[in-house]
């Protein structure tokens, strides 16, 4: 009787479906609510790849050679000189203001600083041989006697007798470097060019004396 009465007050449901028990599974999700959650780790740094690329030594430097003074060459600026302030003396009636003058008289400066400064320096004639340089030296005695001129022209007759003054200048400085080069190359050498010397044209003689560089080039020394 009593186990009856307690049949009749639980439901049929608890009866039939007994309850479920949730410990478990309330354990199980703490269980999980305190385990740490992992954490993505950031990816390893890659470093980049480098190629070595073989780098060529760096060339040695050479050792500075002093070049020897060039009298020929000095020669020539004498002739550019000369050839633009003859030019020069064209345009006389134009004034020594003239633009065409003063640009000839100009270039005539450009050619002696570049003997004084670049062919014929201290250092340079020192090196040259003994028989060129007393040459190197009146050639840049002359060079600047020519400068002065022209730096310091003030009418058209200085710059006539200027003109005139080079040309010769010119001249006197090619004939005494070409015979002292024809005596210091030996007597074979000498006779050589005096064979050449001889079958020239008077036409290209002239043209010898006006372009003393063309010496060598036109085959004076032919060997």
């Amino acid at each position: 009787m009593f186990v009856t009465n307690i049949l009749n007050k639980i439901p049929v449901e608890r009866v039939l479906f007994p309850p479920r028990d949730t410990t478990k599974a309330l354990e199980g999700f703490a269980a999980t609510m305190a385990a740490p959650v992992a954490q993505n780790k950031a990816p390893m740094e890659q470093k980049p790849t480098s190629t070595t690329t073989a780098q060529k030594p760096e060339p040695t430097p050479r050792q500075g050679t002093v070049a020897t003074a060039c009298v020929p060459c000095a020669v020539g600026h004498f002739s550019t000189s000369s050839g633009v302030l003859n030019e020069a003396m064209r345009f006389k009636e134009e004034g020594i203001t003239s633009n065409e003058i003063l640009d000839r008289i100009a270039k005539a400066l450009e050619e002696q600083n570049t003997l004084e400064r670049v062919d014929l320096t201290p250092e340079m004639i020192q090196s040259s041989p003994p028989w060129e340089r007393e040459l190197a030296e009146e050639a840049l005695l002359e060079s600047r006697s020519l400068r002065h001129r022209l730096e310091n022209l003030s009418s058209i007759e200085q710059l006539g007798q200027t003109a005139a003054d080079s040309a010769t200048t010119y001249k006197k400085l090619f004939r005494e470097w070409f015979k002292q080069r024809f005596a210091h190359l030996g007597p074979e050498k000498a006779q050589k060019i005096a064979d050449n010397v001889g079958k020239l044209s008077p036409e290209e003689k002239e043209r010898v004396l006006k372009q003393g560089e063309e010496v060598l080039v036109k085959g004076l020394e032919r060997e």
